[in-house]
């Protein structure tokens, strides 16, 4: 064995199982799809899907925007009362 080899080889690639041809009288099923199938396609959204969905945006936005004015006079609010009280040492 390889010294640098410290673990096995990797398995083989996964595979569906080979059937043999449908007769009339069994039921058909479908193959299992490989394991690195892509996500089926998904349609872009209506223009009133997409404008809902950027107000919703906008809102979140608008939002965040709020806490940090408000963060922001908090901070100066705390200098202003910090200024003032080490101004008379």
């Amino acid at each position: 064995m390889n010294p640098y080899m410290t673990h096995p080889p990797y398995p083989p690639y996964w595979q569906v199982p080979q059937q043999p041809p449908q007769t009339a009288q069994q039921p058909t099923q479908q193959p299992l799809p490989p394991p690195y199938s892509f996500p089926p396609f998904l349609p872009p959204p209506t223009p009133e899907q997409e404008i809902e969905a950027l107000e919703a945006y906008k809102a979140d936005l608008e939002e965040e925007l709020r806490g940090v004015e408000a963060r922001i006079k908090e901070l100066k609010e705390s200098l202003t009362k910090g200024g003032e009280s080490g101004a008379g040492k």
